[in-house]
């Protein structure tokens, strides 16, 4: 029995299963039903600018078919799903037209004991929408710990895009681009933590979402050296375009692509949901404004050695480096860039981004531009790895000392 008991209790932690999804007609407008493996807490309301449902649920782990979501049906034109944050997943239905949430209930399905999730959409009018449109509550990601005042090694965020209920790019086959970048944003990290001569921190660890001004955030409050955000764009219309870019920021775009595509991945934060915040406020004195600048050109200057070194291994794009306003390159004080891997939308870059051999040379290649960037402040790599185990040394005789815990 106590084992029985335990097993339920170890159940019941766990987060509830999403096994299938639905779209039907109902009387005054449009039902999406949920099917998920016990009841969950549910709360409802829609947001303007754009048009959109918001479901907050506790985590949820959705395991839907691929194809859910795409479809339009009544007064939803799509759908999407997955980890908000910590604990929290979220369900974004844009709108095809106006609606209200007109009712959120759980039943249990009498043959199986399934619960099925409703949401009903009601049609509305316009100014019925908007009174019922509210703005979110923002979302915080932890961060990366406040960095170690002893450790001299220069600290890279590594920025996987996307995230969470946030897919970015989507290919031909299904493939997300937060799945694909996530995967490249791993393996640079390793690379760089098995010299001992690097920190890292991901602004994400796991498939979450996070602000864009989070992301920001999570650079200055660590103090971070280089911020590196990594991405792999998508151009439906074109197949034939595919390589890499390197981007930097700036308030004028290079050029009318860059500016698009900026725009479009400034929006992250709307389509998921989000409040979408304000990054670092504007330049207000010379002093910040000398920044910045100086901030810019090291950015400019970490993105040439960085093409450098990807222009060997894999296509770049026919203008590799440009400038655009992307929201998570508005640092005044952390050099940042944003690396467009490839397109989604080439069969050439696709088949490229999904192997294991180009990512190991590609992520070879980005740690060796980290480390020539940060030359001058390498340790020697044996004195790298004497620090780190005399950390390792003073953590466990520090846990040797530590008070024993009291039993309850």
């Amino acid at each position: 029995m106590p084992e029985r008991q335990a097993a339920e209790r170890a159940a019941a932690d766990r987060p509830a299963v999403a096994i299938g999804a639905e779209i039907s007609a109902v009387p005054e407008g449009t039902r999406l039903t949920v099917v998920l493996s016990r009841p969950v807490e549910a709360r409802a309301f829609v947001m303007e600018r754009p048009d959109r449902a918001i479901v907050d649920l506790p985590e949820v782990n959705f395991q839907l078919p691929s194809e859910a979501g795409r479809k339009r049906d009544g007064l939803v034109a799509s759908y999407r799903y997955g980890l908000f944050a910590p604990g929290r997943s979220r369900i974004v239905i844009d709108l095809a037209q106006a609606a209200t949430v007109a009712r959120v209930a759980t039943t249990t399905r009498p043959r199986d004991g399934a619960t099925l999730l409703t949401i009903d959409l009601a049609r509305s009018d316009r100014e019925a929408f908007r009174r019922a449109a509210q703005p979110p509550a923002p979302a915080r990601a932890e961060g990366p710990p406040a960095r170690d005042p002893v450790d001299s090694r220069p600290l890279v965020i590594v920025d996987a895009g996307h995230g969470g209920i946030d897919p970015g790019a989507i290919a031909g086959n299904g493939v997300y681009e937060k799945d694909i970048v996530f995967g490249v944003a791993q393996g640079l990290v390793q690379r760089l933590e098995a010299t001992g001569r690097i920190r890292v921190q991901m602004t994400r660890d796991r498939d979450v979402f996070v602000p864009l001004a989070e992301r920001v955030r999570i650079a200055r409050d660590a103090r971070a050296d280089l911020f590196v955000s990594i991405h792999a764009d998508s151009i439906s219309a074109a197949p034939q375009v595919r390589g890499a870019t390197i981007y930097t920021g700036s308030e004028k775009a290079t050029d009318a692509e860059s500016a698009r595509l900026a725009d479009r991945e400034n929006k992250a934060d709307a389509a998921a949901g989000a409040d979408q915040g304000e990054g670092p406020g504007d330049v207000a004195t010379i002093l910040q404004e000398l920044t910045l600048r100086e901030t810019r050109g090291f950015s400019a200057r970490f993105a040439q050695g960085l093409l450098t070194n990807l222009s060997g291994v894999m296509e770049m794009s026919v203008k590799p480096h440009r400038e655009a306003g992307f929201r998570v390159l508005r640092s005044p004080d952390v050099p940042s860039v944003l690396v467009e891997l490839g397109y989604l939308s080439s069969k050439r870059d696709l088949d490229l981004l999904l192997s294991d051999e180009w990512r190991t040379k590609v992520t070879a290649q980005m740690a060796g531009a980290i480390e020539r960037f940060f030359a001058g402040r390498l340790p020697p790599a044996g004195q790298a790895m004497t620090a780190l185990n005399a950390d390792g040394l003073r953590l466990s005789r520090a846990a040797e000392h530590a008070p024993a815990p009291v039993s309850p």
